[in-house]
């Protein structure tokens, strides 16, 4: 698909949106994750028809849209109220009233499940793409999120790794430090570095367009008498993600109308999963974080069985939704299997 980038003002910021397809096509509403941008969709938009009317924003602090901050006490709304004021613009959606399928990936998951329980009559379908758990990330015991700790000990900004976000924010393109921007996209974002090919200079790019800082990412932590010794903040863009701040498992359940609901994954995902290497309770359970108090006072968090049973509900209160893994695939299943991700969004455009 041929795309152009075009500025939309409101709610006291500009977003950089990326369109592409006739205006009067099928909208689809594309929200990207986290340390990522709206070319982070590029792989995906290729393999789109071009009748589709395809409408990708950067998110605040990221890509090109204006670094606003991040309310973290919001959860993930300042984010979800950004997109919605894009639903009604002519220059994007044309006709007032507009009702795209929703496709977030990881955070954007979040904003997209944000964006349904407010906006219920806006959503036509909803793709959700290795999302974070409806719960919130890290510091939940079952699958019916249930604190670790009162404080949500070991999540939000403080759970970090500072040399990352070091690196990120001097735009460092490098291979030499484990933790590079580069090497972290090939480890994690992907299971295997060689579906980047010609596109990881274009996917590093959107990467380092992330705004870093006590507003953004990672946003501010806060010191905890609980392990490992930080709990979340009030302030950017992983406190916001903190299951202290984001928590809508019930209000999804009781959405009204219930728009039907697709959810993929990779079964080799180590960003969003039952053994994250993100989630810091997984690390002290294999020794890689010290002074782990034990699985008893602090399992790592069950996100793939916390959203399978939060789908269930949603279906089981008159929703629908269908889970969907790809075998040997990692964090990012539009960009690992394009065509085949492709295949499932014009499928659930019917």
């Amino acid at each position: 698909m041929e795309t152009e980038l075009v500025s939309v003002s409101a709610r006291g910021i500009t977003q950089r949106v990326l369109v592409a397809g006739p205006v009067g096509g099928d909208p689809v509403l594309l929200i990207h994750g986290n340390c990522s941008s709206a070319s982070y969709w590029t792989p995906l938009l290729r393999q789109l028809p071009p009748t589709l009317r395809v409408v990708a924003p950067d998110l605040r602090g990221y890509g090109a849209t204006d670094p606003a901050p991040v309310d973290a006490t919001r959860g993930l709304r300042d984010f979800s109220d950004d997109v919605a004021a894009l639903l009604d613009e002519p220059a994007l959606f044309g006709a007032a009233g507009t009702r795209p399928v929703v496709v977030g990936h990881s955070l954007g998951g979040g904003v997209a499940m944000q964006l349904l329980v407010d906006h219920p009559e806006r959503v036509g379908a909803l793709l959700l793409e290795a999302p974070v758990s409806p719960y919130g990330y890290g510091g939940t015991r079952d699958l019916d999120g249930t604190p670790t700790t009162p404080d949500f000990a070991g999540t939000g900004a403080g759970t970090a790794n500072q040399e990352f976000v070091k690196l990120l924010a001097a735009g460092d393109r490098g291979t030499e430090r484990p933790t590079s921007p580069r090497n972290v996209m090939r480890a994690t974002y992907v299971a295997d570095p060689a579906v980047l090919g010609d596109d990881e200079e274009l996917l590093l790019d959107s990467m380092l367009s992330t705004v870093t800082g006590d507003d953004n990412y990672p946003g501010t932590g806060t010191a905890s008498e609980n392990w490992p010794g930080m709990a979340p903040g009030t302030r950017g863009v992983l406190n916001a993600l903190a299951p202290a701040h984001l928590r809508i498992a019930d209000d999804l359940v009781a959405v009204a109308p219930k728009p039907p609901i697709t959810w993929v994954r990779g079964d080799s995902d180590v960003i969003v999963s039952d053994t994250s290497l993100m989630d810091l309770a997984y690390l002290g359970s294999i020794g890689a974080v010290p002074g782990w108090p034990g699985a008893q006072d602090c399992p790592p968090q069950p996100m793939v069985g916390q959203t399978r049973a939060v789908l269930e509900r949603y279906a089981a209160a008159g929703g629908a939704y269908r889970e969907i893994v790809y075998a040997g695939c990692g964090h990012s299943p539009h960009v690992e299997r394009p065509a085949e991700f492709a295949a499932v969004l014009l499928d659930l455009m019917g």
